[in-house]
């Protein structure tokens, strides 16, 4: 185990961004392509600079040290801190001995904006009961169900994208708006109210105003004190506020003659199996609320990074593009297992630039971790980001490399070694769905386009709760000959 002191220091190599020029290249060999992430400084930040940079981009902050070593502790205001990427002391943590873990302040905080009555902010007999209530939702089979749901929405893409193909398009904006038109052909039958560009802003804002981890969260000021950066979050939250609503009076309006045992159908209809109690409006509110932005704003990210990679990695673009003029045509029977090299590809855009950059636990209790002896109250940060590209864990870590999840290579990827959705009780109830929704898109959109970035683009990652390019992703796509 390491020590790392937030002392004062200011020697930090500066964070700088490659040149459109240097990203573009061709590449000559399959894994080759080492996409733009931040280059970790081989010194620890001083608090002053840290304190800039988590408010900046906290993927900035990560020193070498992080990537190197399984276990290191930090000294913080008010509390002991463990960074851990070691995926034996994960399983203690996540698995085995979860419920010595618990969500910290920095997180309920996060949660609080509209969150914290839904399955991620509540703990206990109610996020039992409210799992019990959705998982039938994302059981394997309603999912294999989606399929054709899911790419009538990229057929509609294609649509659109054929009629304005004469200007370049910010990839990442069109992502979002598909994966909220998926949500609404499938988890919310009957439609999202209000406009979807509106909608699409207005989750920008919010998770820009929540995910910025200031002052005030670093010294364990409570999440009662007023956050006065979180105005437009506040803004963004009585819209959605608006917007749930008013899909859910509609739905109760005419829940007894509803057709489809949808998502807000289920969330309407469930009783406490204990009490017979239903659910309360903030609960209903805020699970509505929880799947708009999780399960649209992390799988738009994770196309996004998708389509930039395979535009920069001719090799994997051609074997997706084969793959998908194979399968497409086919029945949408067992189809997402048939597109494997497009789901490879999606999976190690998940590796590289995982929807959740890093996750926080504080412990009760005292505990052993093998390298490191836990106090209580000690916070416990686990970052995907960190894990994914640590040099005791994978080779070639910053290499773009979908092989590793093909044949007997993904055999040898650790359960606890790759955390793009979590893992244990808590793992994301909707990953199954979100890794179907991306690999169809993506292939269909392969298919029937070819996309290229644009010579000034800077694609850059930064954090804000999700994983998302800085700029977006502006490119050029037009129609592919013969389709």
């Amino acid at each position: 185990m390491t020590s790392l002191d937030f002392g004062p220091s200011f020697d930090s190599s500066p964070v700088t961004q490659p040149s459109g020029t240097e990203r573009a290249r061709s590449v000559r060999s399959p894994s080759e392509y080492c996409p733009p992430a931040p280059n970790p400084p081989e010194r620890r930040h001083g608090l002053p600079r840290l304190l800039l940079t988590l408010a900046r981009n906290p993927l900035e902050c990560w020193p070498a040290e992080c990537f190197r070593q399984p276990i290191i502790k930090v000294r913080i205001p008010f509390c002991p801190a463990f960074l851990i990427h070691d995926p034996v002391a994960i399983k203690r943590i996540l698995l085995d001995n979860t419920g010595n873990y618990i969500k910290d302040p920095i997180q309920k905080r996060i949660l609080s904006a509209g969150l914290d009555n839904g399955l991620l902010g509540v703990d206990g007999e109610r996020w039992q009961v409210q799992r019990r209530t959705l998982a039938p939702l994302f059981a394997r089979k309603t999912i294999s169900a989606f399929t054709g749901a899911m790419l009538s929405a990229a057929d509609d893409l294609v649509r659109k994208w054929r009629a304005d193909s004469q200007e370049p398009i910010d990839v990442s904006a069109e992502m979002t708006l598909l994966t909220l038109n998926v949500l609404a052909l499938t988890i919310f039958s009957e439609g999202i109210g209000g406009d979807l560009g509106g909608f699409r802003l207005a989750m920008k804002s919010y998770f820009e105003g929540i995910g910025r981890i200031g002052v005030f969260d670093l010294f364990g000021i409570p999440a009662t004190v007023p956050r006065f950066g979180l105005r437009p979050v506040k803004r963004a939250a009585a819209y959605f506020e608006n917007v749930i609503d008013e899909m859910i009076e509609k739905r109760r309006r005419r829940l007894d003659v509803a057709a489809s045992e949808d998502l807000l159908t289920l969330l309407l209809r469930a009783l406490d199996p204990s009490t017979g109690r239903p659910l309360s409006l903030a609960e209903v509110r805020s699970n509505v609320l929880t799947f708009l932005s999780a399960g649209h704003e992390t799988t738009a990210n994770t196309l996004t990074w998708s389509l930039f990679l395979l535009s920069q990695s001719p090799y994997w673009l051609a074997r997706v593009r084969e793959e998908a003029d194979r399968e497409l045509s086919g029945s949408h029977d067992g189809l997402l297992e048939r597109l494997a090299i497009t789901k490879a590809v999606v999976e190690e855009a998940l590796r590289l630039y995982p929807p959740i950059a890093a996750l926080s636990r504080m412990a009760i209790q005292a505990d052993d971790l093998g390298a490191c002896s836990v106090t209580p109250r000690s916070l416990i940060v686990i970052a995907p980001y960190v894990l994914h590209r640590h040099e005791r864990v994978w080779e070639r870590p910053a290499a773009f490399d979908p092989q590793r999840f093909l044949g007997k290579s993904r055999e040898r990827i650790g359960r606890f070694a790759y955390l793009p959705f979590g893992t244990g009780p808590r793992t994301c109830i909707g990953s199954a769905f979100a890794l179907q929704e991306a690999t169809l898109v993506l292939a269909t959109i392969v298919q029937r386009f070819d996309f290229e970035l644009l010579p000034d683009a800077e694609v850059w990652p930064v954090q804000r709760v999700t994983l998302r390019p800085a700029n977006g992703l502006p490119m050029r796509v037009s129609p592919r000959m013969g389709h």
